[in-house]
């Protein structure tokens, strides 16, 4: 990844948990670094910028109202995060994941491609995507945490996509599911509470 910004400096890192947090369509790894204070300190948080160049923003793949996406593009970031992730799993204790809208697309697909790589996701007011070569390609041996925030009247992410990722995570993961009313598509201080819980009580516990 061309862009990434840290938490912390590098003489504080070795050792530490590393959380991967990735933005949504048409914003930057800026966005994700506004919550590192509201994340446990215990963890090393790095944003990834998507390398899709969105206008003046970025993005992981094209993606259109109705969530339709390009599988070749998707492959395509997976694989750049996932080669990033090479480079620096190993001074880290373990790698959780982390992702707004299209970044939870991005962090589920992820998890379904290697799962034993992550100890935890979170997935915020976003989907899992619909594909079947990717439906194809997962192997759980156990259930892996994943917590799902979002505003069950967010008008961002469609019915369809909301329905799918339901049943999905109900069906391969250790779900925790939140809903916080008002908060439409956003990331609310009280679900940073809560992600906070779960991070503490999955990885560091």
């Amino acid at each position: 990844m061309e862009t990434v910004v840290w938490s912390k400096p590098e003489h504080e890192r070795a050792g530490t948990p590393l959380l991967v947090m990735m933005h949504g369509y048409g914003t930057d790894e800026s966005r994700m670094a506004k919550l590192f204070d509201g994340l446990p300190p215990d963890f090393t948080c790095v944003a990834l910028r998507g390398p899709k160049v969105i206008g003046d923003h970025h993005g992981w793949f094209l993606l259109d109202y109705f969530l339709t996406h390009d599988f070749a593009d998707v492959i395509s970031s997976t694989n750049a995060v996932f080669a990033w992730i090479e480079s620096v799993k190993a001074r880290h204790a373990s790698v959780s994941l982390l992702g707004f809208s299209q970044g939870m697309a991005m962090a589920s697909t992820l998890l379904r491609l290697r799962p034993e790589q992550f100890r935890a996701v979170v997935g915020l007011s976003g989907f899992v995507l619909d594909n079947e070569l990717l439906a194809m390609s997962e192997s759980f041996d156990v259930r892996p945490p994943f917590f799902w925030g979002r505003d069950k009247d967010d008008l961002v992410i469609n019915d369809a996509a909301t329905e799918h990722t339901a049943e999905w995570l109900q069906e391969h993961t250790q779900l925790t599911a939140r809903s916080y009313p008002g908060m439409g598509h956003s990331i609310s201080k009280e679900e940073l509470v809560d992600v906070g819980a779960f991070l503490r009580h999955y990885v560091l516990r």
